[in-house]
């Protein structure tokens, strides 16, 4: 294989076929259906990889999708920087080999850079092997992967804090009662979120963002077919956690909570831990997702002595044969 680098992107040979493979067109709630089977398909344990990932942050990176050749493509904004396009790495059917040169025709075509965005460290290492180009690491954007039986016991010396937390919350508020998140409970859940934006408020466009999602994700909670758990203390939310489970790993994407209560954070993260370990016996990983960037996030997410933390790439392939 053709490994070196030349100074423009070369014409690819096209076929008619190919022309009219990659067609990209909006996601909506309708056509997750649709996405969702492919996510199934890698095992990536990537928070991208996954309706919520691709849901919650669909406005924000302007995500688009293409199924072809039984091959999921999905198109929007560079991780570091939105007004460049990137790609995801495909899954499906195709192998690297057979669904990057799709791509690099694709942009060839629409004169766009050739770039991977949020790439997992096993595609990212594949690809390097593959093409001989650089790889170049989104430190703001890795997922912080745990011990599924880690978080739902909290055993050990290492987590001693930690347990000592959700054994404060339980003294502290002895009429407190974890619940799912049911049709019943839901209007409760986002009357409370509605109260927390006012309170918890950040100035952060991201985050801003973020909790606009929420408010989405709770009005299409049943459609987007998540798991969630819910805390009251004196019959009153006061915390809920909302996630998705894709192969053996449950990807948290909500996390919220009354920060006056003691120990609710902790206690909450273990609850529902518990719950979907009990629920889900294939789950053997939690993926509690990216900090962003944020110290605080990063600090948080460390004290829970993640197994690894889940790395992520750029790659630029315009200057590579494919």
């Amino acid at each position: 294989m053709d490994t070196n680098r030349l100074g423009t992107m070369p014409e690819p040979k096209l076929s008619k076929e190919s022309e009219h493979n990659l067609v990209f067109k909006p996601i909506t709630l309708d056509s997750l259906s649709e996405i969702e089977p492919f996510l199934h398909r890698q095992c990536y344990r990537t928070c991208d990889f996954s309706i919520g990932g691709i849901y919650m942050w669909v406005d924000y990176f302007g995500y688009e999708y293409c199924i072809s050749q039984d091959t999921l493509f999905i198109k929007g904004g560079e991780e570091d920087n939105l007004q460049n396009t990137a790609f995801a790495v495909p899954v499906g059917k195709l192998n690297l080999q057979e669904s990057l040169p799709l791509l690099k025709e694709y942009c060839c075509r629409h004169n766009v850079p050739f770039i991977l965005s949020a790439v997992p460290e096993p595609a990212a290492l594949e690809i390097q092997q593959l093409y001989g180009c650089p790889i170049t690491e989104l430190p703001d954007w890795g997922d912080y992967l745990y011990n599924a039986v880690d978080l739902a016991t909290l055993v050990g010396h290492r987590f001693n804090k930690k347990r000592n937390r959700v054994n404060k919350f339980k003294s502290t508020y002895p009429d407190y009662r974890y619940e799912m998140i049911t049709s019943q409970n839901l209007p409760e859940i986002t009357a409370f979120f509605e109260t927390y934006k006012q309170e918890y408020q950040k100035d952060s466009l991201l985050f801003t963002y973020e909790e606009s999602k929420v408010v989405q994700v709770l009005h299409e909670y049943e459609k987007l077919k998540f798991e969630g758990g819910a805390l009251r203390v004196s019959g009153q939310i006061v915390a809920f956690s909302i996630g998705e489970v894709i192969g053996d790993t449950l990807i948290v994407h909500i996390e919220k909570a009354r920060k006056e209560v003691a120990g609710v954070y902790e206690a909450i993260n273990q609850f529902y831990s518990a719950q979907m370990a009990e629920k889900h016996p294939e789950v053997k990983y939690i993926n509690r997702e990216d900090d962003a960037g944020d110290a605080g996030l990063r600090e948080a997410k460390l004290s829970y002595n993640p197994e690894t933390i889940l790395k992520k790439y750029n790659i630029a392939l315009n200057e590579y044969t494919l």
